[in-house]
């Protein structure tokens, strides 16, 4: 099978990892990859969807796995099914449930999902009257598309009227902050689910645990994530059934109501307050570290997954992970997220110490120059670590971080630590 991963992210990269190891899969493709996939396949660079689904058909690509959010938005899945190909990922008309949070959040109103009281308007003066009667902190979010960014919790009224003037203006996140959404805040922990769904049937992915805060102890700026663990014991039997009635069934036959059943992976980003389940948001992709983790915890075959999800044939599949623990740490370049930093040589000390056998870099924001990758994005790289425990996952994800070096390199010390108390 000739299998094609669109994007260039650590996401990317650990599909990739995957499917390289996938006795079904003969040729691997990237569009356009980063730095570091050469190492499992051909990167390909095409100007725009339709010459990629054009190359994917002279080329006799068997299946094409959508990374990114953007293209899924933009209709890349809708272009390639129209020329016979088989893809995974949500339609156009399904990705809305990423690509705009009011769609989102009027979604969730009108099947009655449960969320968090909110607004969404295009009106300073109605946002600012609805945040007179929240209490803080609160949360004020773009409408469309920031890469994970686009999210403000306010701890003054004061702060979070400006963030909706700064949104609504422009200046923020410009035409995705022309609409914007504000909402009470929800004290508890976050989870994120994901579900491969091919509209019709479904299979519940291990529930992951994701780190966006900068630094330890959950503080700092926002960010795209710095750290996952899967599976997290913070869920049991009795919520995962709560999320799959109240959120999961109820968002997919919302979706086919809609005209747009849902193909491809449902992020559901949860709030668990007081052990009940309120989404937070959807993605309709891979979140990014979660996807780092979630591919070595596949047993089966990822090309399996994947095609059978694409194909509509999901009630065919009997999906097994393996019964270990996944910690992935993101390494971040010196500036992230404020700005850009100066490209960095990457270094990997040659000693390999024991354990280091369990342990795997997923690449993400890298390029390659002379033979050498640096470091040239935000977010770099992942050091994952698996073992039998959270604790001795965290360990082999941790001595990995030793072993790699570039200038400005930074990362969190403490991903997993709402786990680790309940670690067996």
């Amino acid at each position: 099978m000739k299998v094609m991963v669109v994007g260039n992210g650590g996401r990317e990269y650990s599909i990739g990892l995957a499917l390289k190891k996938d006795p079904n899969v003969s040729e691997l493709f990237f569009a356009p990859g980063n730095g570091a996939t050469p190492q499992l396949g051909h990167n390909v660079t095409c100007k725009d969807y339709e010459a990629l689904a054009d190359f994917a058909k002279e080329n006799k690509i068997d299946l094409t796995i959508v990374g990114p959010e953007t293209a899924l938005v933009e209709g890349i899945v809708d272009i390639f099914k129209a020329k016979g190909l088989v893809i995974f990922g949500a339609s156009k008309a399904a990705a809305r449930l990423e690509g705009s949070k009011i769609f989102m959040k009027n979604f969730l109103s009108r099947y009655a999902i449960p969320t968090a009281k909110f607004i969404e308007t295009s009106d300073a003066q109605k946002a600012n009257q609805f945040i007179d009667t929240l209490e803080l902190p609160i949360v004020v979010k773009a409408d469309g598309l920031c890469a994970g960014k686009g999210v403000i919790i306010a701890t003054s009224k004061e702060e979070a009227k400006e963030a909706v003037a700064d949104m609504l203006s422009g200046k923020s996140f410009g035409d995705a902050g022309l609409g914007v959404v504000v909402e009470e805040f929800l004290d508890g922990y976050e989870l994120s689910l994901f579900v491969v769904c091919d509209g019709e049937d479904y299979k519940i992915l291990p529930a992951a645990q994701d780190h966006k805060r900068l630094k330890d102890k959950d503080i700092g700026p926002n960010t795209g994530g710095m750290g996952a663990y899967a599976p997290t014991p913070l869920i049991d039997d009795v919520l995962y059934k709560k999320v799959e009635e109240r959120v999961v069934k109820p968002t997919l036959m919302g979706m086919k109501q809609e005209g747009a059943p849902f193909e491809g992976v449902l992020f559901i980003g949860l709030m668990i307050v007081k052990n009940e389940p309120i989404v937070l948001e959807y993605n309709v992709r891979f979140g990014d570290p979660e996807c780092e983790i979630l591919m070595p915890l596949l047993k089966t075959p990822a090309s399996e997954l994947f095609y059978k999800a694409a194909t509509g044939d999901l009630k065919n599949l009997n999906i097994e992970f393996y019964t270990q623990y996944a910690i992935a740490v993101v390494m971040a370049s010196e500036n992230y997220p404020y700005g850009n930093s100066k490209p960095a040589e990457i270094i990997i000390d040659k000693n390999i110490h024991e354990g280091l056998d369990n342990t795997h870099i997923s690449y993400a924001g890298v390029s390659l120059e002379d033979g050498k990758l640096y470091a040239t994005g935000g977010r770099v790289l992942l050091c994952v670590g698996m073992g039998d425990s959270i604790k001795e996952a965290r360990e082999r994800a941790y001595l990995l971080c030793g072993q790699v070096h570039f200038v400005g390199k930074q990362f969190r010390s403490d991903i997993a630590y709402q786990a680790l108390k309940h670690d067996k």
